[in-house]
């Protein structure tokens, strides 16, 4: 398991400041948050940048066009593939940043799906899984795999559109706080039922919120209601091999976030592996 940090965790402001602030989190491997480098002037330079400085990328991260994280209900309407205004637009996006993603020689590129609806015969679900295997088709022409981000529908739901799509390189990003902040279910029990399509985990914590409909908070790694302790005990059960990409997203102190981060997955896999032994 290789330990990484998110780059948009760390809000560089160009990549130099990037360069400075992964080696300031002693973690030397980000996951590329890719539009920023696609829309820059020269992402030639912008790449040579971070792997001039023994930065390795383990895999990158596509935004999808006009979604807006407000608020729930916002992200409900412009998030992932679902909306008909931007579909055109991100699929172009979509073959710029399999090109880009080919270019750093990526194999996995994660993102938000969208809140694909959990009525199987919802006629925006079968839309949204014609759209998701569109982008597959993208990024499969480079050599590209894709995971979508968990969060935002149940662990039910996900498996049941992952089946449906059958497809060898479609499967996961599993983020444990996600399943949280959005309240879609129990963390442990949805890594257990999608463990089979995991291609990456992000490392994160959350604690939930007091009323549906609104988001949880996202805390430091360890701070939140997630139980690391079975979560890394499930990963052994199930032969889990992936990278490991902590992601911070609230807070002032990211790069402090980020050491404590990855000191607690040191200690999670030692603990696993001395319970092991």
């Amino acid at each position: 398991m290789r330990k990484a940090v998110c780059s948009w965790s760390l809000r560089p402001e160009n990549t130099h400041d990037l360069v400075v602030q992964v080696q300031d989190t002693g973690v030397n491997s980000i996951q590329l948050a890719l539009d920023p480098i696609r829309r820059a002037n020269n992402s030639f330079e912008e790449l040579r940048v971070i792997q001039s400085a023994g930065i390795s990328v383990v895999s990158g991260m596509m935004e999808m066009i006009g979604e807006d994280y407000s608020t729930f209900d916002s992200i409900r309407k412009t998030g992932g593939v679902r909306p008909d205004e931007t579909w055109e637009m991100n699929v172009e996006s979509a073959k710029s940043n399999a090109l880009l993603a080919q270019q750093v020689g990526l194999s996995l590129v994660t993102f938000h799906a969208g809140f694909i609806p959990h009525d199987d015969t919802d006629p925006e679900r079968g839309q949204m899984l014609e759209r998701l295997s569109t982008i597959a088709d993208i990024f499969s022409a480079q050599g590209c795999d894709i995971a979508l981000e968990t969060g935002q529908e149940t662990a039910d739901t996900l498996v049941e559109v992952l089946s449906d799509l059958g497809r060898e390189d479609v499967g996961v990003n599993f983020d444990p706080a996600n399943m949280i902040l959005y309240g879609m279910g129990d963390p442990i029990q949805a890594l257990d039922r999608l463990a089979p399509w995991v291609k990456q985990i992000h490392i994160k914590d959350a604690l939930g919120a007091d009323s549906p409909g609104v988001w949880g908070t996202e805390v430091p790694a360890g701070d939140g209601a997630v139980e690391w302790d079975n979560f890394f005990e499930l990963l052994s059960s199930h032969s889990l091999d992936v990278d490991l990409v902590i992601e911070r997203e609230a807070g002032e102190e990211r790069v402090r976030d980020v050491r404590v981060a990855s000191d607690r997955i040191d200690q999670w896999l030692s603990k696993r592996d001395r319970g092991m032994a």
